[in-house]
């Protein structure tokens, strides 16, 4: 079966907006989603794009708000706000609790699909054991069990390589999906991603000076 390959942080606003829609995808298509959560910050900045901090007001609130509401909208996906009120904790053990499942299969979308609609629609604290191991009852897990794995050495080990690769593959943000090494940016990409299953684009001719 073809792959999917998808990277995402577990508090991305984008990520959340296109998470029904992106497994909807794979599954009429025939894709096995391949989950790559990631530390966002640490990724774009080795990137070197702007911080998220350093960036202007009108760009924070055009694409971390208007953008929000509108593709809200358009998705018909509840959001609580444009920044939840504890979108600044830590959430590695959000990211934990998805990669101790795996990185694909149902057990693996239902958990991510679920920690980001509890951030965004919910407004929960992702670095909040309690609040995790409730989502993790809420699926039907032994939370004890999950978290434990969640915080583990081996699955920290697999996070930070998910980093390593993301910077690798040259994403710039959440979510980026990979189709066969053809980066697809932003679930506003999600239908450009649906046709490329079946009708890829064709090859880029242009070559950046820069970096060509």
């Amino acid at each position: 079966m073809r792959e999917l390959i998808y990277y995402y942080s577990a508090h991305s606003a984008f990520a959340y907006l296109g998470s029904a829609r992106v497994m909807e995808i794979c599954a009429r298509l025939g894709l096995t989603l391949v989950h790559r959560p990631i530390p966002l910050s640490p990724v774009v900045e080795a990137q070197g794009s702007l911080p998220f901090r350093a960036r202007t007001q009108a760009h924070v609130d055009y694409f971390f708000g208007r953008e929000i509401e509108r593709w809200a909208e358009w998705r018909d996906v509840p959001v609580v706000s444009f920044r939840p009120t504890f979108h600044d904790a830590d959430y590695t053990l959000a990211s934990g609790m998805i990669m101790a499942l795996g990185d694909r299969g149902a057990q693996v979308n239902a958990m991510a699909h679920a920690v980001l609609q509890a951030h965004w629609r919910d407004d929960a604290d992702l670095s909040d054991a309690a609040t995790l191991a409730a989502l993790a009852e809420g699926l039907g897990h032994d939370a004890d069990l999950l978290m434990a794995r969640a915080g583990s050495e081996e699955v920290a080990t697999r996070y930070a390589q998910n980093a390593r690769d993301a910077l690798a593959a040259q994403v710039m943000g959440s979510p980026t999906y990979l189709l066969e090494g053809e980066a697809f940016y932003g679930q506003d990409r999600l239908e450009m991603l649906e046709r490329a299953v079946d009708r890829p684009f064709a090859p880029s001719r242009w070559v950046n000076p820069a970096v060509g």
